[in-house]
């Protein structure tokens, strides 16, 4: 079942792009059409789980991966909600921080051994949870520097008022989802 629901969104997700990025090369629109090769760059990515012997992703981590896509290339980017919704920004960037902190519990469930993660401290996986989502949230901001240095210019407008705003929410929504794990160690 995994297997079906990555080709299906994958393949649903790289045909939409794709389709968007030959009627924005038509009509000359630089910007969207990059996004939309971008978008199908990053969609093919869970592609690669199909490689692995076992797939630790369960099918809502698969479908919350393509929601961010979605979110952020189709309606931030392209639709304009970026530009349109002042909110919408940070609320992308909350709901990575959310999700890269699922994404933690998962590799903590994955990586270790089950008799193990009952000696390991809360704050261990509180660290590791927040961690990780701080770091998604600046690789993603080192991207939409880069993105604007070098492709689009249209990514931090905002400056560095954008970037904190950026990092604020993705801190939060790890913060929000490390305490959840930390207070349900007993089942990580």
């Amino acid at each position: 079942m995994k297997k079906f629901t990555i080709i299906f969104l994958a393949s649903a997700f790289i045909l939409f792009m794709a389709i968007l990025l030959v009627i924005y090369l038509v009509k000359g629109d630089t910007s969207r059409w990059q996004v939309a090769l971008g978008g199908m760059i990053v969609g093919a990515i869970p592609i690669g789980l199909l490689f692995l012997k076992e797939n630790p992703f369960n099918i809502p981590t698969i479908i919350g991966y393509y929601v961010f896509l979605f979110c952020s290339s189709y309606l931030g980017s392209i639709a304009s909600f970026y530009l349109h919704y002042k909110w919408w920004d940070s609320a992308v960037h909350l709901y990575k921080g959310i999700y890269i902190g699922g994404v933690g519990i998962t590799l903590i469930k994955v990586f270790i051994r089950k008799s193990a993660t009952e000696n390991i401290s809360r704050w261990i996986i509180f660290l590791f949870v927040v961690s990780l989502s701080v770091t998604a949230s600046i690789l993603w901001e080192v991207y939409e520097f880069l993105g604007d240095r070098w492709v689009t210019h249209t990514m931090q407008r905002g400056g560095n008022t954008d970037t904190m705003l950026d990092l604020l929410a993705g801190l939060l929504g790890g913060l929000l989802i490390a305490i959840y794990g930390a207070m349900r160690k007993h089942q990580v």
